[in-house]
């Protein structure tokens, strides 16, 4: 008997969205990407199914930014920029956490690394922007 594996539209847009995004979504906010083309999507849903990514590896959660969660679809070692007051996080293309820290990570644990996320935290242009014309 040959079985087709079970389809989960949901599951399947929600993960779709994480994937097509750079801006380091909440739930709140990929639910109300989905919401209007899913009328029945639960803001339950979209949690459980971050939680499952979470454990399989298909999206990486960025901790707690003024409050909320946030995820990246992109999994490939990369580095972020985590503005402390607006809570806007950026992709910094061109650097990636360095050999030597994973090495060095590795030896002082005894054990295997195997992902590394690497935030700076500020504050980002706009903000500073904005500071200056406040001042």
């Amino acid at each position: 008997m040959d079985r087709t594996p079970k389809r989960f539209p949901k599951r399947d847009a929600i993960l779709t969205c994480l994937k097509q995004t750079t801006v380091h979504p909440s739930a709140e906010w990929v639910y109300a990407r989905l919401k209007p083309e899913i009328p029945d999507l639960s803001l339950g849903t979209v949690y459980r199914n971050l939680a499952l990514f979470k454990e399989q590896g298909l999206v990486v959660s960025l901790g707690t930014v003024n409050g909320v969660e946030r995820f990246d679809g992109n999994t490939s070692p990369h580095v972020h920029f985590i503005c402390t007051r607006c809570g806007a996080i950026a992709d910094l293309d061109g650097l990636e956490p360095p050999d030597q820290l994973r090495d060095s990570a590795a030896r002082r644990t005894g054990g295997a690394v195997t992902g590394c996320c690497l935030s700076f935290t500020g504050v980002c242009r706009e903000c500073l922007n904005h500071q200056e014309e406040s001042a």
